[in-house]
């Protein structure tokens, strides 16, 4: 008997060789498709829109649909994982959609710091810098980009207290960067022994 032979007489004959992959992404097809008739009635406004097709009828196109994460190794040696999009997953309840979904994207954003200052490097592609409010604390930074075409929100806390009033920002070609200072240890004084 040849390998063949026992091959199929172990797993028997299929109309086609590839028959088990076409039926598992007819099925996958059809999950997804369900899913997102799901979802559409939580969707945002601008997560999709109708297109009118050159015959008359209507289309309707979904997205954009952001999700992703960075990772970096900390000081600590501990991976740092921070996630950016508009799109997260999440746990799924009864009657609740499996993803969480809103209308301002997450932009990737990077925290670098050094002995004396904490530097902030966010993407923020197709906007105008007048369109980017920022509102910073000693302990964190609130990005915030709210325009027609695109919307972005941050909130980020700092790795060390900052001096928020001597912050520098510029933005070029889509990527804001913001340099704190770190603000100085005050001295809680130094206790002395009497002889």
């Amino acid at each position: 008997m040849s390998f063949w032979d026992e091959w199929f007489k172990r797993f028997g004959r299929r109309s086609s060789i590839f028959g088990d992959f076409e039926r598992m992404m007819e099925e996958m097809e059809k999950e997804m498709t369900e899913a997102f008739m799901d979802m559409e009635g939580s969707l945002p406004s601008d997560a999709y829109r109708e297109v009118r097709q050159p015959d008359g009828s209507i289309r309707r196109e979904y997205g954009p649909f952001v999700y992703g994460y960075s990772i970096k190794i900390g000081p600590d040696g501990k991976p740092i994982i921070r996630e950016f999009g508009n799109m997260k997953p999440a746990l799924a309840g009864e009657g609740e959609p499996p993803l969480s979904l809103t209308d301002r994207r997450e932009p990737l954003v990077d925290v670098i710091e050094d002995a004396e200052t904490v530097k902030i490097l966010a993407e923020l592609p197709g906007v105008d810098k007048q369109d980017i409010k920022l509102l910073a604390t000693p302990h964190g930074l609130t990005l915030n980009v709210d325009n027609p075409a695109r919307k972005y929100y941050k909130e980020l806390e700092f790795p060390a207290e900052v001096d928020e009033d001597a912050a520098k920002s510029s933005y070029r070609n889509g990527v804001l960067e913001i340099v704190f200072m770190k603000k100085r240890k005050e001295s809680k004084g130094t206790q002395l022994r009497i002889e």
